[in-house]
C-alpha cells in the first residue's frame, strides 16, 4: 500500500487538502493499479517559526 508523507506550511484549508487528497489518490490508483483504499495520505502542518528556506524562517517578511 503506497503511503504519502505530506509536509506544508501551516493555514491550507480543508478543502485545499481534500482535492491534494482527491488527485494524488486519483493518480496513485491509475499509475500503480490498486485501489483507492490503499492508499494513505499523511499531513503534517508545520508552523512558519519552524520551516526556513534560503536561511529564512517562513514566519519572517518576505521581500
Amino acid at each position: 500500500m503506497p503511503t504519502y508523507h505530506i509536509e506544508l506550511l501551516e493555514g491550507r484549508t480543508q478543502e485545499q487538502k481534500k482535492k491534494l487528497v482527491d488527485e494524488v489518490t486519483r493518480v496513485t490508483v491509475e499509475t500503480l493499479g490498486c485501489s483507492p483504499e490503499a492508499v494513505d495520505i499523511i499531513f503534517v502542518d508545520v508552523k512558519r517559526d519552524n520551516w526556513a528556506t534560503g536561511g529564512k524562517f517562513w514566519s519572517e517578511p518576505r521581500a
